[in-house]
């Protein structure tokens, strides 16, 4: 028996308005197009501000899925994603045994890293001028994680995601991050997420704005009623405001 409308749950309401979004991405995109583009970030931001800090774990992001994902893994030009593992704990899985996983259930991981060796590996892979796309970590180590890395990797917004490697799908939780925008809650009510890249189209980047914006809203704690202002931005560009609250 087929289910009518009115049994269907009701999502709430967007309050986006694509025509705002339009336009933002339009004046973002010709401000692009006069520069000399000798800037290496071509990437989209949405900067979230927020009424209230949201009491949620700053180690792990929301993952907001993406209609066009910043990371393409069917790409022949692959990304580099690198995985830190526990190797400490007596329950530890070894990195011969992860690489061997990884191999055999095609996990788009390039590189693993044991946390006992992670200053060196990592001083190691930045003198090779390595740069991954992202970290990723066994769940248990994010505690000890920013101690170990310091502040200039997290200032570079390279913090780790956390994944669980006991009984989590690994393949599956790293597609999902990857497909996904990344909203890190900051200490303030103040945070930038990478929503799209300026080698997307127009309708592209527009489409993944939107989305982000209402998984946001409908994401973090007081939902759309905690949410003050949206703004978007290139990496030197002006804010552009594509949403605030009616109060």
């Amino acid at each position: 028996m087929s289910s009518t409308t009115a049994d269907l749950p009701q999502r709430n309401q967007s309050k986006v308005d694509p025509k705002n979004v339009n336009r933002a991405v339009k004046s973002l995109l010709k401000w692009w197009d006069s520069k000399s583009k000798t800037e290496n970030d071509g990437f989209v931001y949405l900067t979230v501000t927020l009424k209230r800090i949201p009491q949620l774990d700053r180690t792990n992001p929301l993952m907001i899925p993406l209609p066009h994902p910043l990371i393409d893994l069917a790409a022949e030009d692959s990304p580099e994603l690198c995985l830190i593992i526990d190797d400490k704990h007596k329950n530890k899985i070894t990195k011969e045994a992860a690489l061997k996983k990884i191999e055999a259930e095609n996990i788009p991981i390039t590189t693993v890293i044991k946390v006992s060796k992670l200053k060196s590996d990592l001083r190691k892979l930045e003198e090779e001028e390595k740069r991954f796309e992202l970290y990723f970590a066994e769940r248990r180590l994010m505690p000890i994680l920013p101690k170990l890395l310091g502040k200039e990797f997290v200032k570079k917004k390279k913090n780790p995601i956390a994944i669980n490697l006991r009984h989590g799908n690994w393949k599956e939780q790293i597609e999902k991050a990857c497909e996904s925008a990344l909203f890190f809650v900051g200490t303030g009510t103040c945070s930038v997420v990478k929503v799209a890249k300026l080698s997307m189209g127009r309708k592209e980047i527009a489409e993944n704005v939107v989305a982000a914006m209402n998984g946001i809203g409908e994401s973090v704690p007081g939902k759309w009623k905690n949410v003050k202002l949206f703004h978007l931005k290139l990496l030197e560009s002006l804010a552009l405001p594509v949403y605030q609250s009616v109060a």
